[in-house]
């Protein structure tokens, strides 16, 4: 073998192995070292997982993805691994039903030990407290909360929410809930009721919301925001980053 040929396929080999090393690190898996855990399993919307990865990824956000089996497969200091656990939206009931007794006491251990919470829509229904056969992860001390009645003659809809020291914002609603007896309320829908709340379970941080500030533009068909989409996504931002770090946000 020529020296010259020698040394080409060594450079190939080379740029093959570079190839490789990049593909790993930008790859995320539930094993990788990682700040966030995304929940992707049985019952969530597989278009909210894919806008919360949009905003994670923007935001140049570390994550890893957990399906339903990953979550009851995975001990409580696994979850502790992890400094924010988020639940989108989807069917809060098959999300439940999705997790065996152990897996949500795990979740419900690892929020009281330092883990924190964002719930999104149905993530929110489940953080709250539901009497069996419901399974639910009770980082509410009880308060069950209700559907955001409101605006219930449609399933989806844009509703403008006050948030605490900022402005209204126009967000994209489906059959969430309103927030009341449980935190401090960061935004309100028009009939006053909360829509974002913020606080604490043991040394976890809370926080939960009835809307999709995550939602992406194609949502919007057929409906009038007077908020762009990318003000909404930031504050998408805002809150991840406040769950991250367990930052207070501004409160009514």
């Amino acid at each position: 073998m020529s020296l010259k040929k020698a040394h080409l396929q060594i450079v190939v080999f080379g740029l093959a192995l570079l190839a490789t090393a990049f593909t790993a690190c930008g790859a995320r898996t539930n094993t990788g070292p990682a700040s966030i855990l995304l929940f992707t399993g049985t019952g969530t919307s597989p278009g909210d997982v894919a806008a919360l990865e949009t905003i994670l990824e923007a935001n140049h956000l570390d994550y890893a993805t957990a399906s339903s089996a990953d979550l009851k497969g995975m001990a409580e200091d696994g979850i502790r691994q992890y400094r924010l656990l988020i639940v989108p939206g989807g069917n809060f009931v098959e999300i439940g039903n999705s997790l065996s007794s152990s897996a949500t006491a795990n979740i419900r251990t690892g929020v009281e030990n330092g883990v924190n919470y964002l719930g999104i829509c149905a993530g929110a229904f489940l953080a709250g407290s539901f009497p069996k056969p419901y399974k639910s992860l009770n980082l509410t001390s009880g308060v069950q909360f209700r559907f955001y009645d409101a605006v219930r003659s449609t399933r989806k809809t844009a509703v403008g929410i006050m948030v605490a020291g900022g402005p209204t914002l126009d967000q994209y609603w489906e059959d969430g809930p309103q927030l009341s007896g449980w935190g401090a309320v960061v935004a309100k829908y028009p009939d006053g009721t909360p829509a974002v709340v913020q606080g604490r379970f043991g040394k976890g941080s809370v926080i939960l919301t009835g809307v999709h500030p995550e939602a992406p533009e194609s949502w919007r068909r057929g409906m009038t925001f007077s908020t762009p989409s990318s003000t909404d996504n930031a504050f998408a931002a805002t809150l991840i980053q406040a769950a991250l770090n367990g930052t207070s946000l501004s409160h009514f």
